[in-house]
């Protein structure tokens, strides 16, 4: 719950008033200085602080539509409490479109982080001791890596139950129950006591309409439930929940054709797709092993054999 004064990067933030104040991360070998915007809406009445933020993997660009098009519908303007959009957050990554930080860490593992420590930790390290502090509540916009294409989702732990009564409110397709990895974002915030949803939704470097309206949508819920701003709650559909779940690999290498739809249920020895030589010469078939929902699909079309190729729901 935000207090007055409400300080941010050492600036006093004002009420009923936007502010845009740069994180710095570091200077380039030109030294040229690399900022992180972070745009602050601060209402005139108290309520909780929440972060939207995207983009710590530079080349998931979904989530930093997602936050963009929040911005752009004005959402992240509060009647109650503050709203931080944080819309590129790896803005090294973000640049070149890699998913990792310039050292060649994933900035997603390597939380606190250490002011002494390398550039993505050091980054890490700042982000922890002067921006998390101040907030109560993160959604957290991910894509699937590389070509694997996410159902758009909501990760979160499944004895977090502020976590999950949030994630209903969302109203993503899938709520996929998913424990905290060692030295992420958000197993951090979930230490310092933050309410942490991770979004997952489409694949790298690319803007999926679909994905961005049902992370903007939710968001909007989200905000809406936490009584930031004025509206109704939109439920679309009732989610499917992933408590166990299975990665099909290729057990031959090959072009992969898809034959499902991403987040259909599928039934034991349903074909998901067909793996073929260049040559036409074999066809091999990949049979679902047990009924379940696909959530997400490896869209490349050439596998090596133990490729990841379809996610699936272990049903009970």
């Amino acid at each position: 719950m935000q207090n007055n004064p409400f300080v941010l990067l050492g600036e006093i933030i004002p009420e009923g008033k936007r502010t845009v104040l740069d994180l710095e991360v570091a200077k380039l070998h030109t030294r040229t200085t690399v900022k992180v915007p972070l745009i602050i809406e601060r209402s005139k009445n108290p309520g909780p602080v929440v972060l939207l933020m995207a983009g710590i993997h530079g080349d998931e660009i979904n989530g930093v539509g997602i936050v963009r098009e929040i911005i752009n519908q004005k959402l992240n303007k509060p009647k109650n409490g503050t709203i931080i959009c944080l819309p590129v957050f790896n803005i090294f990554g973000y640049l070149i479109q890699t998913r990792e930080f310039p050292d060649g860490r994933d900035l997603n593992r390597v939380f606190p982080g250490s002011s002494k420590g390398s550039l993505a930790s050091q980054f890490a390290h700042q982000f922890i001791q002067e921006v998390a502090p101040l907030v109560d509540y993160v959604i957290d916009f991910h894509t699937g890596g590389d070509q694997r294409d996410n159902v758009p989702q909501i990760r979160c732990n499944k004895d977090d139950d502020k976590g999950l009564e949030l994630a209903k409110i969302f109203n993503p397709p899938v709520i996929m129950y998913s424990n905290n990895i060692v030295k992420s974002l958000r197993e951090t915030l979930h230490k310092m006591g933050k309410t942490v949803l991770l979004f997952e939704g489409g694949k790298t470097k690319e803007l999926d309409p679909t994905v961005i309206n049902e992370g903007v949508n939710g968001t909007k819920n989200v905000l809406i439930h936490l009584g930031l701003i004025e509206g109704e709650i939109t439920v679309r559909e009732t989610p499917v929940y992933v408590k166990k779940s299975k990665w099909l690999r290729a057990m031959h290498s090959g072009m992969l054709k898809v034959m499902v739809k991403n987040g259909s249920f599928v039934e034991k020895k349903d074909v998901l797709g067909i793996i073929q030589d260049p040559f036409g010469e074999f066809k091999k078939r990949v049979y679902a092993p047990h009924n379940g929902y696909v959530f997400c699909i490896n869209k490349t079309p050439i596998v090596n054999k133990g490729d990841a190729l379809f996610h699936v729901s272990i049903e009970e």
